[in-house]
């Protein structure tokens, strides 16, 4: 599992719900602040069109699990505990909650979409969801700008007469941020900012911060509670808002995701996880089913419950992540062939892959082979999503 994917939200959004649904483990759910103590790590699931049936083969895979048709591929989901106005300044779990955050990928943004909770996670009457979005992302704003700050302090304590580039010491500092120096150049330049930072106004180091920000935790918002009236409208309201322009929303409810695996769990519904429609296939009590035909509407309305979208969306779309199927042109072993499915940062080589597998596989690696057409491809050769790769190697 290459890839961790952050959640976050403030207290009593459905946060908790939402990762148990993904993961279906048993994290304490509750309406109060703090629920969540420490950082849960769980598997959730990407899918991706298995390549099996390409070539009459029935796949068992090593990891995840294959349902018709469909692999279902682990990734790492982490509930990210503490968001609090204030947590750049180490209020409620502070430093920590930012820690966590920063070793997070991706980040989905759990969002109480009805209005129903204030910042603090308190109930409340006609908050503006909105107001969680902004002050999530002016939390981040302020930790990257502390940071980018200390690099200019860097910058301006370095040896008299050096030759010094602002980029390098920015890179220096925020490197735990995962950007390089011709990142950081590009940003600045992006922004027509001169690669000096005593041109910069207080202005200035906000909208690159901000920038930089946005180019290294991109993040998804998982719009909840959207099989209740007051989220849709608010849904329409805030999606048509050009100041989220830069934001990716889905609709989801945590809530129903979770009410039909349980049901798929017990034998009286046929779900998969993801999937646009359900079937009831036992016996149930007239409420039970009720509440399942409301379900019923929204998924119908949403082409799902949206938390396997959101998954998917933080990953295929925010990250451009491409899955990667090692696999061989004869194979000795039919059970083997095709037992796993990988995901890669888009542009990842065959060596890449080759590295990806075990170091000392890509460290002999001759060529591979493109499984699929048979055909002999280069080291430097970029893979696309679900290609079928054999690996050439010494060792």
């Amino acid at each position: 599992m290459s890839y961790r994917i952050g959640l976050v939200g403030k207290p009593s959004v459905g946060k908790s719900t939402f990762f148990n649904a993904a993961t279906m483990n048993d994290v304490p759910e509750g309406a109060y602040p703090f629920t969540t103590i420490d950082p849960s790590m769980g598997e959730a699931y990407v899918r991706v069109e298995c390549a099996g049936p390409e070539f009459d083969h029935d796949c068992t895979p090593n990891h995840g699990y294959c349902q018709d048709g469909v692999r279902f591929v682990p990734t790492k989901l982490v509930d990210v505990a503490g968001l609090v106005p204030g947590a750049h300044e180490g209020k409620g779990l502070g430093n920590q909650f930012l820690t966590d955050l920063n070793e997070a990928d991706v980040l989905i943004h759990v969002v109480d979409f009805t209005g129903e909770t204030d910042l603090e996670g308190e109930p409340t009457d006609d908050h503006d969801p909105r107001e969680d979005i902004d002050f999530l992302e002016e939390e981040l704003d302020m930790w990257y700008l502390d940071v980018l700050e200390k690099g200019i302090e860097r910058y301006h304590s370095g040896y008299q007469g050096e030759d010094k580039a602002i980029e390098t010491d920015l890179a220096e500092q925020m490197s735990a941020f995962g950007i390089t120096e011709d990142e950081v150049k590009q940003v600045v330049l992006a922004l027509e900012l001169e690669l000096d930072p005593d041109t910069w106004d207080e202005d200035d180091k906000a909208e690159l911060a901000r920038e930089i920000r946005i180019r290294t935790k991109p993040m998804v918002v998982a719009a909840n509670k959207m099989d209740t009236a007051a989220a849709q409208a608010n849904w329409e309201e805030i999606t048509a808002d050009p100041d989220y322009d830069h934001l990716t929303f889905v609709p989801v409810s945590a809530h129903a995701e979770k009410a039909l695996k349980n049901g798929n769990e017990q034998g009286v519904l046929d779900y998969r996880a993801g999937d646009e429609s359900f079937e009831v296939t036992a016996d149930i009590p007239a409420a039970k089913r009720e509440g399942l035909e409301q379900i019923r509407e929204f998924v119908d309305a949403y082409g799902g419950t949206g938390v396997q979208q959101a998954l998917e969306t933080a990953l295929f779309e925010e990250l451009d992540a491409i899955a990667v199927f090692p696999g061989a042109r004869n194979p000795t072993d039919e059970k083997s062939f095709l037992q796993d499915c990988f995901v890669l940062p888009d542009g990842s080589t065959a060596e890449d892959f080759a590295y990806f597998l075990h170091s000392d596989i890509g460290e002999g690696f001759l060529h591979a082979h493109d499984v699929r057409t048979e055909r002999q491809i280069g080291a430097d050769t970029e893979l696309d999503h679900r290609d079928v790769v054999e690996i050439t190697t010494t060792n």
